[in-house]
């Protein structure tokens, strides 16, 4: 067990549904709005353990959850005051990442209400700096146009997001860094709670962004060419008579793949989609 405002209140882990994230050795999650110490101790942690509001790495040495690691911006306490946190997003574990001098860097990115997208580097996550100058590996301002309630996907060297009230847009990484804008967007925008995308592939062709957009009178899947995303290859509008319609998404819904088909979990089913006659 483990309290990560133990001495205030607020920062609870909900992440619009998404899961935390491991990658086999520690677990990492975003927190939401709660009280953070700006006091620190030697070692650069809150002196009275409160992580509001931070991207946290936790350790389960011999069966015991501790924070290992963390970042907070440096008007952490200011956004979750006014509720702008992390706490909405979920965080995505990316694979090794090469610079241009070939070294491999281990990361994983994050993003929340504020509209940044935070880069942090696994072994040094770049801890609190209160005097406006964020110690972490890579940050993005204001590059999502809209605050994030889902977590981002990874697919073939590029991350894509989905946004409140933006496109679904795609990033690409190169050289250990996240681009500064997004390449590639889709030209269907997404309501509250924008989407979590999934991406289907044939290991790195035939990649596929999947996405939900929340819509009057019924939601709609959308699938989208993961190498641009202006080019829909489908969506649940297309057929005639409202064949492919699935009813109302649950509220953080996210398609899931396998076997071929796509899983929609709604308010009262689950829609399978697949090659018509499968």
């Amino acid at each position: 067990m483990l309290n990560v405002t133990p001495n205030g209140d607020g920062g609870s882990i909900w992440q619009s549904g998404a899961g935390m994230a491991s990658d086999g050795n520690a677990i990492y999650l975003l927190d939401a709005n709660g009280t953070f110490d700006t006091k620190l101790n030697k070692k650069g942690f809150p002196f009275k353990g409160d992580y509001g509001n931070a991207f946290v790495k936790l350790s389960a040495t011999r069966n015991k959850l501790a924070v290992a690691d963390y970042f907070a911006d440096y008007n952490i306490v200011a956004e979750s005051d006014a509720d702008i946190d992390l706490g909405s997003g979920g965080p995505l574990i990316l694979p090794p990442q090469k610079d241009g001098a070939g070294k491999f860097h281990a990361l994983a990115i994050g993003a929340g209400k504020n509209q940044d997208i935070y880069v942090v580097d696994r072994s040094n996550m770049g801890k609190f700096n209160p005097n406006n100058d964020d110690a972490v590996y890579q940050e993005v301002d204001g590059a999502l146009g809209g605050g994030l309630w889902s977590m981002p996907a990874y697919y073939n060297g590029a991350v894509y997001f989905g946004p409140v009230g933006n496109h679904l847009l795609k990033f690409r990484l190169s050289g250990a860094k996240l681009s500064t804008s997004a390449v590639s967007n889709s030209a269907t925008s997404f309501p509250y709670p924008g989407t979590t995308p999934s991406v289907s592939a044939d290991g790195p062709r035939n990649g596929i962004v999947w996405a939900i957009e929340h819509s009057d009178p019924h939601d709609v899947l959308h699938a989208y060419d993961a190498t641009d995303l202006t080019k829909e290859l489908y969506n649940s509008n297309q057929a005639a008579r409202g064949r492919d319609h699935f009813g109302v998404a649950s509220h953080f819904g996210t398609p899931m793949i396998a076997n071929g088909m796509v899983f929609v979990g709604t308010t009262d089913n689950v829609t399978v989609f697949g090659l018509l006659g499968q």
